[in-house]
């Protein structure tokens, strides 16, 4: 009886302590609050996201590159912003490829939506997911594509295993974000960003994946891209 009590006690312990980590683990409550604006402006997100001197944009080409897209595939930009990567991704995955553009912001997915067809990018679908879906069928992706935006996840837990149930078996999830580094990384990135690469991969590792491997890009400085395939 004693042993059993003193076996339950350690559990709950274990137990209170993952779920303390998990807590520890979620987006800042105001992470998103600039895109939860009534009064959005697109016009103004577009001039912040796809202008020159943010990593991601400056290195688009690049990292896209590093993604080896083939012609025919399936993937999913979760966190598609203002759709700066859409025109690449259609590029890489052609016209038998599909690319669908995921945000939370339903003014982004009008935007994205309404630029794919000014520029003919029929392969181009925006979904409008939320704070712990992607909303996309059961394997329907070969890869998962998320820039600057996996630390927005709100529930990165939720989230992370919509991603992994979209992803086809073997499929790849490609995370873009702030390296974060105490004593090293500027104060917006050691302020905004929860955590650092490796407690992030610690975190998709525990959701079903495997990380495979580190991508150099050149010139990033800031940030770090890293592959992960669907367990």
């Amino acid at each position: 009886m004693l042993r059993t009590r003193s076996t339950a006690r350690i559990v709950l312990v274990l137990l209170l302590c993952a779920a303390h980590a998990v807590l520890a683990q979620q987006a800042k409550p105001d992470v998103n609050a600039p895109y939860r604006d009534p009064d959005l402006r697109i016009e103004e997100w577009v001039e912040r996201l796809e202008g020159e001197g943010r990593e991601a944009f400056d290195l688009r080409h690049a990292i896209v590159s590093a993604m080896r897209l083939r012609p025919g595939q399936s993937v999913a930009d979760v966190g598609a912003g203002t759709g700066l990567f859409e025109p690449l991704l259609a590029a890489a995955v052609g016209p038998n490829g599909k690319v669908y553009a995921i945000d939370i912001v339903p003014k982004f997915v009008e935007h994205i939506e309404a630029r794919a067809k000014e520029r003919g990018l029929t392969q181009v679908q925006a979904v409008l997911g939320t704070e712990d879906s992607i909303r996309l069928p059961a394997a329907s992706v070969d890869v998962v594509f998320v820039c600057d935006a996996y630390h927005h996840f709100e529930n990165p837990q939720a989230m992370l295993a919509s991603i992994r149930e979209a992803l086809r078996p073997g499929g790849q999830l490609y995370v873009v974000d702030f390296d974060r580094v105490e004593g090293k990384s500027e104060p917006f990135v050691l302020e905004h960003i929860r955590a650092s690469k490796e407690e992030f991969t610690a975190e998709i590792e525990a959701a079903g994946f495997r990380f495979v491997e580190e991508l150099e890009i050149e010139g990033m400085r800031q940030s770090f891209m890293r592959r992960f395939e669907r367990r």
